[in-house]
C-alpha cells in the first residue's frame, strides 16, 4: 500500500560476521557467532577484493555456508557480507487478514495438517462443541439369529421362524426380547419393535405391554384395534429415560450400567378379537402362510 514519507522496513537486515580468506571456496556464515542460514544467495551482498560479486554466478549458498565459484587464497580479502532482509520476513500479520485468496490452490498439504493429538482428526472423530446428532449408538437387528455388534457389545438376535397366534393370555412377543446395556453417557434409550400384523377376526383388538426386567411399564401400554380384517407392518416404540428418580410405571431408570432385559408381551382383547404376528393372509394373488421376520431397533441417545 502507498505511504506518506518513508515506507516501513520489513524483515531483518544484517551485516554478517567478518570472514578471512584462505585456500578454500567454502566459508561458514555467522551472525553474532551463531550460524546464519540465508534462504537464497540472492539476498546476500558480497564484496571480494573491493568488487561486489554476482550472486549465483560468483557464489552460491549451501545451508549456512557461502560457496565461491572458485577457491580463494590468503591474499584475497572478503570485505563484507550483508544479508538484505530475511525472505518473507514481514512484520507481524494482523489477525484475521489472511484470506482464502492469499493461499494458493493445493498449497496446504497433509504434512501441514495434524491428524492426531489435540487438533481434530480429519475424519471429525475428535470434534467437540458442535451441534448435531446425539446418537451414541444404534443397534438394528433383523430377527434372524445372527450376531450384531455395536460399541456397547455384541448382541444375538432371536431367530423368528414361525408366526405367532395371539390368545387372550399375555405371552412374550417372539423376537422382542433383548438383554441390553447402553454405552456410558446415555440419557435415553429408544426401543422399537417392528413386525407384520394381521387380523384374523373381523374386529381384532390387541394389547401390548413393555417389560424392563420383571417390571411392566404401565404408563406406556398400547392397544391396537381395527375392523374389516386389515393387515400391515406394525411398529411399537417405547422411550426409556435415564437419570433422575427411577419409576417402574414410566420406565425411567435412575442409572443403567448393567444389562436389563427388554421385551414386549401381548394378548387379544377377547376370543373373537384374534390377530396373528409375523405373517400375512395374502401375497402375490394368493393366500400366504409364510413368516415375515420382525425387526428390533435400539437407539441410545446421549
Amino acid at each position: 500500500m502507498p505511504y506518506i514519507g518513508k515506507a516501513p522496513v520489513g524483515g531483518g537486515f544484517h551485516k554478517l560476521d567478518n570472514l578471512t580468506a584462505s585456500a578454500t571456496d567454502t566459508y561458514a556464515l555467522t551472525l553474532g557467532s551463531a550460524a546464519y542460514y540465508p534462504e537464497t544467495a540472492n539476498q546476500l551482498l558480497v564484496s571480494l577484493n573491493g568488487v561486489i560479486q554476482a550472486c549465483q554466478d560468483s557464489f552460491t549458498v549451501s545451508g549456512s555456508n557461502l560457496v565461491f565459484a572458485s577457491a580463494l587464497t590468503s591474499s584475497d580479502s572478503i570485505d563484507f557480507i550483508v544479508a538484505l532482509g530475511d525472505v518473507l520476513g514481514v512484520g507481524g500479520v494482523t489477525d484475521g487478514t489472511v484470506t482464502t485468496a492469499k493461499i494458493a490452490n493445493n498449497a496446504v498439504t497433509m504434512d501441514k495438517l495434524a491428524t492426531s493429538g489435540t487438533l481434530p482428526a480429519l475424519d471429525g472423530s475428535n470434534l467437540t462443541g458442535l451441534s448435531g446428532s446425539n446418537v451414541k449408538e444404534q443397534l438394528v437387528m433383523l430377527c434372524d439369529g445372527e450376531d450384531y455388534t455395536v460399541s456397547s457389545g455384541t448382541y444375538t438376535a432371536a431367530n423368528v421362524t414361525v408366526k405367532q397366534d395371539m390368545t387372550t393370555t399375555y405371552a412374550d412377543i417372539t423376537g422382542s426380547s433383548i438383554s441390553y446395556t447402553p454405552p456410558s453417557g446415555t440419557v435415553c434409550v429408544l426401543y422399537e419393535f417392528i413386525f407384520a400384523y394381521v387380523f384374523i377376526d373381523d374386529h381384532a383388538i390387541s394389547h401390548f405391554r413393555l417389560y424392563i426386567d420383571s417390571d411392566e411399564v404401565t404408563d406406556q401400554r398400547q392397544t391396537i384395534s381395527c375392523q374389516s380384517r386389515p393387515q400391515w407392518q406394525q411398529s411399537l416404540r417405547y422411550i426409556i429415560p435415564i437419570g433422575g428418580t427411577g419409576s417402574t410405571s414410566t420406565g425411567r431408570q435412575s442409572t443403567w450400567t448393567t444389562a436389563k432385559t427388554l421385551k414386549i408381551q401381548g394378548r387379544d382383547y377377547g376370543a373373537s378379537n384374534d390377530a396373528e404376528l409375523h405373517t400375512a393372509e395374502h401375497w402375490d394373488g394368493t393366500s400366504f402362510t409364510g413368516v415375515i421376520k420382525p425387526k428390533l431397533l435400539i437407539t441410545a441417545l446421549g
